[in-house]
């Protein structure tokens, strides 16, 4: 199986300016051709997974409930333009909880490794923070950093700052998800 692990804030959808919290579907805004990459992919072979951190669960900001709202819309959305989601893992707990799941430890994409049978070091993970590339990294699957969202950020810190042999690094390097797509596509 060919997949592409997705995080959703910043990569697939613009990240809001009320703190980074999309509470309901009315903060959701997608990323100019996000859908167009998406789709791309799926239609050239590839499964996407989306793995989320929604800390706001945690926090009292929204619920499970208006995060299976949002999520039913942003698909609706994907496959009314040809695309199509395997399935979405996120981790509702807050930062403070110390669970297994919240990236950049990486409970859900071993989950969705045993749950999909996906060879993790063949995976690839589109994200647009360091916690992506880190959990990216922890399995073994092949990093890629995005410019959007927080990836400007990212960027700076990986450009800027002096590295251990722990830490990981962005295999890739692109502006958004359809010119990470365009690559993906070629390989």
């Amino acid at each position: 199986m060919r997949a592409v692990f997705l995080d959703r804030d910043g990569v697939i959808n613009i990240n809001p300016t009320n703190g980074g919290y999309v509470c309901n579907w009315k903060d959701f805004a997608f990323i100019q051709n996000s859908l167009n990459a998406v789709s791309s992919l799926v239609q050239s072979g590839f499964h996407i997974f989306i793995i989320t951190n929604q800390a706001g669960i945690g926090r009292g900001l929204f619920t499970e409930e208006q995060l299976t709202h949002i999520h039913s819309k942003m698909i609706k959305e994907i496959e009314r333009y040809g695309g199509l989601i395997e399935k979405i893992y996120y981790c509702p707990h807050h930062p403070d909880d110390n669970c297994e799941c919240r990236k950049p430890k990486a409970g859900m994409l071993y989950k969705a490794s045993y749950e999909h049978s996906i060879d993790l070091s063949k995976a690839f993970f589109v994200g647009d923070s360091i916690k992506d590339i880190d959990a990216a990294g922890t399995v073994g699957a092949i990093p890629i950093l995005v410019l959007t969202g927080h990836g400007r950020e990212s960027y700076r810190f990986y450009t800027e700052q002096a590295f251990s042999a722990s830490i990981y690094k962005p295999a890739r390097i692109f502006t958004n998800l359809y010119s990470a797509s365009r690559w993906l596509i070629n390989q």
